[in-house]
């Protein structure tokens, strides 16, 4: 387990609700080599005297945040159990919307840090063919990606999910850029979405809609 020594006087936003960590607030991160060097390896944050702060997502490689913030409770750990909890959590947070999703339309599913999954964004495209479109836009994400996803399809149903690649976030995360199926089928290269009546093209591996216009 590492663990994240901050600066005096810095853990003010962290005990406030911030789940970011930036390197200027990090006194020190003590662990072993292979577990620094692991983009989202979990650590154990605490004040420079020792106290508790926070279970984070560290990330050496990522370019402006260094750590990002699981839970600030002690007695929760970080594990299989508690990213299935809160992909749960997100899915049932929005049943309602998703039950009356009609085909060819689209809907954010999980919402980062506002679902407490930093880093992870995953829209449903609705339809008889569904795909959930998952974006691991941070370390965190990316090393729970495989309960992740069992737990996205248990809780919908989907079995066709893609992984989205935005090169600049990943890049900052110190990641590898690649767009792939994880399960199932991957999205054609175009299809209808339909946002309040105007129908639209869009290359559903990407989120870009073609501008040639309405269809």
């Amino acid at each position: 387990m590492l663990v994240i020594t901050i600066k005096q006087g810095k853990e003010q936003s962290i005990l406030a609700g911030d789940p970011w960590i930036y390197p200027a607030s990090v006194e020190r991160v003590d662990g072993r080599p292979q577990e620094k060097n692991k983009p989202g390896a979990t650590a154990v944050v605490q004040t420079s005297s020792r106290r508790f702060l926070a279970r984070a997502a560290y990330n050496a490689k990522a370019v402006q945040i260094c750590a990002r913030v699981w839970t600030l409770r002690e007695d929760e750990p970080v594990d299989h159990a508690m990213i299935k909890r809160r992909v749960q959590a997100a899915i049932a947070k929005r049943a309602q919307v998703m039950a009356s999703l009609g085909a060819e339309q689209l809907m954010q599913l999980v919402n980062g840090e506002e679902d407490g999954l930093p880093g992870l964004f995953v829209e449903y495209y609705g339809g008889p063919q569904g795909y959930l479109l998952c974006g691991f836009q941070s370390g965190a994400a990316e090393a729970w990606k495989v309960p992740i996803v069992q737990a996205l399809m248990a809780g919908t149903g989907c079995p066709n999910v893609f992984q989205r690649a935005d090169e600049l976030l990943r890049k900052g995360e110190g990641l590898p850029v690649f767009a792939r199926e994880l399960a199932g089928i991957a999205p054609p290269p175009k299809s209808i979405v339909n946002r309040r009546g105007v129908r639209v093209y869009m290359d559903l591996k990407t989120g870009f809609e073609f501008p040639k216009g309405p269809v």
